[in-house]
């Protein structure tokens, strides 16, 4: 009879002394110093309730604290905390989802317990600088999408008189939209006349452009297209103040200087920032980041307002995709992989890393990563293939900013052949596993 040696399980010891666990919420916050029902306590959320919370942590000799992250109501106590000396950080809500019956005692209980044994993993958080870009950044996007509703009700208000300029313009924001819409403003109907603002450029002809302005002339739908264009001028002055905000903060962290030889230069499109970011970009990171196929202004400023320097916390590009969920999340069991699709997010980095692996077809010239992005989409689909590529995107940023080496792509030609051995190799082996010898093959 076998007898079976008894393994010895481990025990989890305490890893973190004098530790204190924080379940936020919206009107109170559960405090949790132990697992008795007396070491559960509950504090407010206004700015003396945090100044009796950081009292109460001192008298309680309290030195780790682990908070649950929800919403942004964690900030201004994650702030106060810190500014008083302890040492905090922030938890995703995953790694207590495991509690079957929920309530805000048991996540204090829970995340006062883990933290305890040292299991919990704090979030990614930018330092004060990158915070503050992003703060600018991410409220230029949102002037950004009210722009763009006032300039779909401006299209409806021309549309309910019958003035059908969106079917004539691509955009009727341009140079020759806002002349167009500013002499409607003024009173000028007349289709002719107006035709003759729009730019020569414009490919429609002018017969074309005379009768998408000819339409039934209604004085509250003027109404309306004037009130919305000026509130949409408005928006407008609002968005280059932030600009001027954002590039005024990149002038002040200067970090390396711009080559003589020159950067990659990139047209700005429209809503794009225009700051000159080539060499604002270079400055603060010390490469060319432009120098990489599809990458656009709003990679670069999406990537330096939510990481900024913050990049090199990542030890590893794996590591980086992972942070962004553009890598496979890998499940095995019984050793065998039972899915590898790639987690669901809604960062926006990851975005901006996807709409440009999105435009790597546009490239005119041929390159590894347009090579790439077409052998993704036969064996997998577009969808994957976008992936894929934006998650090699993510990989030479990582290695460009950490490793601080500039953008030397492999020539297409010698892509071409490590392709083509690769799947000479492939052919080889797979002949070798069926049993199929090249003498079978019937000559062509």
């Amino acid at each position: 009879m076998k007898t079976t040696k008894k393994r010895e399980v481990g025990k989890l010891g305490i890893v973190h002394l004098n530790c204190c666990g924080i379940d936020i919420g919206s009107k109170f916050h559960m405090v949790a110093i132990g697992l008795a029902d007396q070491d559960v306590y509950k504090f407010g959320v206004y700015t003396k309730d945090h100044e009796e919370l950081i009292e109460f942590l001192q008298a309680k000799n309290v030195i780790h604290i682990a908070m649950e992250s929800t919403g942004s109501y964690w900030q201004t106590l994650f702030s106060a905390l810190q500014s008083a000396g302890f040492k905090v950080i922030l938890v995703d809500g995953k790694q207590t989802k495991s509690l079957r019956k929920k309530t805000d005692i048991k996540d204090a209980r829970a995340i006062y317990q883990l933290h305890t044994l040292g299991l919990l993993t704090g979030c990614f958080l930018p330092d004060q600088v990158t915070e503050k870009i992003r703060v600018y950044y991410r409220h230029r996007n949102n002037l950004i999408q009210e722009s763009s509703r006032l300039t779909n009700r401006m299209q409806q208000a021309m549309r309910l008189m019958n003035i059908r300029l969106d079917n004539v313009l691509s955009d009727i924001t341009g140079q020759s939209g806002r002349r167009i819409i500013e002499s409607i403003i003024s009173g000028q109907t007349d289709p002719i006349t107006l035709s003759k603002l729009a730019d020569k450029r414009v490919r429609k002809t002018s017969i074309e452009i005379q009768n998408s302005l000819q339409g039934h002339w209604k004085e509250e739908q003027i109404f309306v297209l004037k009130d919305c264009y000026e509130a949409f001028l408005q928006l407008q002055d609002r968005i280059l103040q932030i600009d001027n905000e954002i590039k005024q903060i990149l002038e002040e962290v200067p970090r390396h200087p711009v080559p003589p030889q020159g950067i990659t230069k990139k047209s700005v499109r429209k809503n794009q920032i225009n700051i000159g970011l080539e060499q604002l970009s270079y400055s603060y990171y010390g490469v060319d980041l432009f120098a990489i196929p599809s990458v656009s202004y709003n990679l670069v400023m999406t990537l330096i307002s939510e990481i900024g320097l913050g990049i090199s916390r990542f030890s590893t590009s794996k590591e980086f995709s992972s942070y962004l969920r553009l890598a496979p999340n890998n499940r095995v069991s019984g050793g065998r992989r039972i899915s590898g699709r790639t987690p669901k997010g809604k960062s926006s980095l990851a975005i901006a890393f996807r709409n440009a692996a999105n435009t790597i077809t546009k490239q005119r010239s041929a390159n590894p990563l347009l090579s790439f992005f077409q052998r993704k989409a036969v064996q997998k689909g577009r969808s994957a293939a976008i992936t894929a590529t934006a998650r090699k995107l993510a990989s030479i940023v990582w290695h460009m900013i950490t490793h601080n080496q500039q953008y030397t792509p492999v020539q297409y030609e010698t892509y071409s052949k490590q392709i083509k051995r690769k799947a000479i190799s492939n052919i080889k082996r797979k002949m070798k596993r069926l049993g199929i010898a090249p003498q079978e093959f019937a000559p062509i």
